[in-house]
């Protein structure tokens, strides 16, 4: 069974794995509903998407009709401005046919001009406060790609009690040590106030740089072999109390789900330096 946790102060028992829905950007209904019934048959009950994910609010938007009750729902928002963000909000609750959405996010939020805009009077941060207090939002947090995003969501959560952060983690990427530095001090700020700590790129072999894309991953080619996902997501799901979401292919789903399932124990530092040998690993994101 994949490890369940309480998922910060929100009172939701989630999946320590949590569907990462860019897989569905590219899919048909069909493909689809094929993925969201493999998520019911690893009873997985979170769910994480956003506007710019293609296609995936409109795919997961009939499942919503049938199976509100099974999934805590999380979307985003890119625009940096109240009434920008107040109208990705409302064509997100159309598109996935919900009155309410469990967690609303600001999406990539790692530009210091983007960050004032959205912190500043007029900015999508009014739009976020006042989305929670109608009920249409229950929970608030803050996403971002990159090595700079740690110290960034320390810096939203200085301004703002967010509920939730999102950023990368994987073994070669805490290599770095101002990356694992300001990771750490974030992690320790988020325990600190129960502040729900969702990781990304966990999978990450390498960026794409001349190479055909035969998957859907956006940022990065991903590992492809049962071993090897079996051991970058034990390592990541060695961070206690964090949850892992899953690579945006709908290949990679099963295999990373397998692993969550099977999930034991962090694999030891030799055992990652040898997978990093063996498979070319390669840092996606570099200071």
């Amino acid at each position: 069974m994949i490890p369940i946790n309480q998922f910060g102060r929100t009172k939701h028992a989630s999946n320590r794995i949590i569907f990462g829905a860019y897989a569905l950007s590219k899919a048909t209904q069909v493909e689809a509903d094929d993925v969201l019934s493999l998520l019911l048959e690893y009873g997985i009950n979170h769910i994480d998407t956003a506007p710019m994910y293609g296609n995936a609010e409109e795919r997961i938007g009939p499942w919503m009709e049938k199976h509100s009750n099974d999934f805590f729902l999380a979307t985003k928002t890119r625009s940096r401005q109240y009434k920008g963000a107040w109208e990705d909000l409302q064509r997100s609750l159309s598109r996935l046919r919900v009155d309410t959405i469990d967690l609303w996010q600001m999406h990539g939020l790692t530009n210091p001009v983007g960050w004032e805009k959205a912190m500043s009077p007029g900015g999508a941060l009014e739009a976020f406060i006042e989305a929670r207090d109608q009920g249409l939002v229950r929970f608030l947090g803050v996403t971002g790609h990159g090595s700079k995003v740690p110290k960034v969501h320390l810096q939203s959560l200085e301004h703002f009690d967010f509920d939730t952060v999102l950023l990368p983690y994987n073994y070669l990427q805490m290599q770095n040590p101002r990356y694992a530095t300001n990771f750490n001090e974030l992690v320790k700020l988020c325990r600190e106030r129960n502040i729900a700590v969702q990781t990304i790129k966990s999978v990450a072999r390498r960026p794409w740089e001349g190479q055909p894309r035969n998957s859907n991953t956006y940022f990065y080619e991903p590992l492809e072999t049962q071993d090897a996902i079996d051991k970058s997501v034990h390592w990541s799901l060695g961070l206690e109390d964090s949850f892992l979401i899953t690579a945006g292919d709908m290949k990679i789903l099963p295999k990373m789900l397998d692993a969550a399932k099977r999930f034991e124990k962090r694999p030891t530092e030799t055992e990652m330096n040898t997978l990093i040998e063996m498979s070319d690993i390669k840092p996606i994101f570099t200071y």
